[in-house]
Parts: C-alpha cells; sequence; structure tokens
C-alpha cells in the first residue's frame, strides 16, 4: 500500500530543516493548519497528512476494527513516518491527536522527538478529582445526537467547538469540515474519541513537550491544561490569550509564535 497515498500526505518547508508534523483533530483534515504553516515553514520541513477516514485519505483503507482506538490513528502516525524515513520529528496534535502522539512516541520513540500538544484532553469525562468538562450524561447526549442526526449536530457542535461567535465564519468552516465527514466514520472516531481515557499514558511521556492551551475553551477547560502538564515532567505549558477549541485558526500568529519559541529553545 502507498501510505503516502492513503494518508494524502503533504511535504513543504525547508528541504533541510527539522521535521514538524501536523496532525488535525476529530471531523478536521490537514487544511486546518493553513494559516500557520507559512511561519513553520520558514525554517522546517513540514509534514501534513489525513487519517484514515479523514479529508482527502483513502476512504477504502478504512475499517472500524483498526480506528475503533487511538492505537489505530497512532499506527497512521507511525507509518507516515516510516515511508518518508523520518526520526526524532517534532509531533504537532490538535485536540485528540494531541493524545494519538503520546501513543505513537511511546510505541515507536526512534519516530517521535518532541511532542506539542495543542489543546489536548487525556479524558472528557469528569472524574473525581479530575474535571474533564463533561458529565457521562453529557457524552451519552452528546453521542446520541451524533449518532442519530450527524449534519443536525455538526451544525449545532462546530460552532460551540469553535468559539469565536463574533466570527461566524470560524464556526461556519468547522461546521463545513464535520460536515464533509462520511457519517458512519465520524460516529466511530467521536466514540473513539470521547470514551478514551488515556490518562496513564501521560505519565510515560519523556520527550520534551509543550502543552498550548487556550484562555477559554468549551471542550478542555484550563485544568485539563493544567493536568497534562503536571502528569507530565518535561512539559511546558503556554496559555494563548485565546477563545476557543481551534487556536490554530482563531489565533494562527500567536499559535505559531509560541510553538516556534518552545522548538527554538530546544535547539
Amino acid at each position: 500500500m502507498d501510505i503516502l497515498r492513503r494518508n494524502n500526505v503533504t511535504v513543504t518547508g525547508s528541504a533541510d530543516g527539522p521535521v514538524v508534523m501536523l496532525a488535525h483533530g476529530f471531523g478536521c483534515d490537514q487544511n486546518m493548519w493553513r494559516l500557520i504553516v507559512p511561519a513553520l515553514a520558514e525554517r522546517y520541513r513540514v509534514v501534513l497528512f489525513d487519517y484514515v477516514g479523514s479529508g482527502s485519505s483513502d476512504l477504502t483503507a478504512w475499517s472500524p476494527e483498526r480506528y475503533s482506538s487511538l492505537q489505530g490513528y497512532a499506527q497512521d502516525v507511525i507509518e507516515v513516518c516510516e515511508a518518508l524515513g523520518h526520526e526524532q520529528v517534532v509531533f504537532v496534535g490538535h485536540s485528540v491527536s494531541a493524545m494519538v502522539g503520546v501513543l505513537a512516541a511511546e510505541a515507536a520513540p526512534e519516530r517521535i522527538g518532541t511532542l506539542v500538544m495543542v489543546a489536548p484532553s487525556p479524558c472528557y469525562l469528569d472524574d473525581e478529582g479530575y474535571r474533564g468538562g463533561f458529565s457521562a450524561e453529557d457524552i451519552d447526549e452528546l453521542l446520541a445526537s451524533l449518532e442519530s442526526n450527524y449534519l443536525g449536530w455538526s451544525s449545532a457542535m462546530a460552532p460551540v467547538i469553535m468559539g469565536n461567535p463574533e466570527r461566524p465564519e470560524l464556526g461556519q468552516e468547522l461546521t463545513n469540515s464535520f460536515c464533509a465527514t462520511d457519517p458512519d466514520i465520524a460516529r466511530v472516531f467521536a466514540r473513539t474519541t470521547f470514551l478514551t481515557d488515556s490518562r496513564e499514558d501521560l505519565k510515560k511521556v519523556s520527550v520534551p513537550t509543550l502543552v498550548l492551551e487556550c484562555s477559554q475553551d468549551a471542550i478542555a477547560p484550563r485544568e485539563v491544561g493544567a493536568y497534562v502538564h503536571a502528569a507530565i515532567p518535561s512539559s511546558r505549558l503556554v496559555t494563548l490569550d485565546a477563545t476557543g477549541h481551534c487556536p490554530q485558526l482563531s489565533a494562527p500568529e500567536a499559535t505559531a509564535q509560541a510553538v516556534l519559541d518552545f522548538l527554538g529553545a530546544q535547539r
């Protein structure tokens, strides 16, 4: 199988720069990174891709068995790195992809050398001593609504996830991205995203890590960012003066600068 075609891999930027791999979240594709790519591409080799089942990936390669676990998405990451021959890449994961990066670094430490976690959450469900942002009833209702009427759910939820109601074009872009995803695939990815508890995996992270959170985020509240930071001894926590769950779209300059500052300090 041609992995690069399967995952719709795009490579741009400095030919001899360190490799930065950008990984999108649920219901999205690599286009979500377009506003920060130019800043990164000046110094880094930038790798973009779509998870199988998302964007312009090969949908025939998708299976519910593989992608009902975050391990399946981590395997996509590892296989793309192997196909390109890249080692010790900087993995920038948005939302659920932040935890995919954690799993990929654990499974193939030679491939992932640095993690940047953008609006991460290891567990969306509130627990004793932990605030994930959702009660069990919230999650059940969210998944039931998604499974019964995916397009309606997308239209209602995307603006909430994006935030920034004074900029409705941002919410509309996320709505369009959600609606472009095959509903059957989205249902599996959503259950994988919202029902996975990866908190124990954070303890295994040993690479330099940036935890990048927004000052207001309906999906990953700041308590989550603090939890992730505390769980990873080698991490740095940066809070962007940004609203919503997708700062690469709502605050691209600040997001890119935070990533560049962190990577510059590692060199």
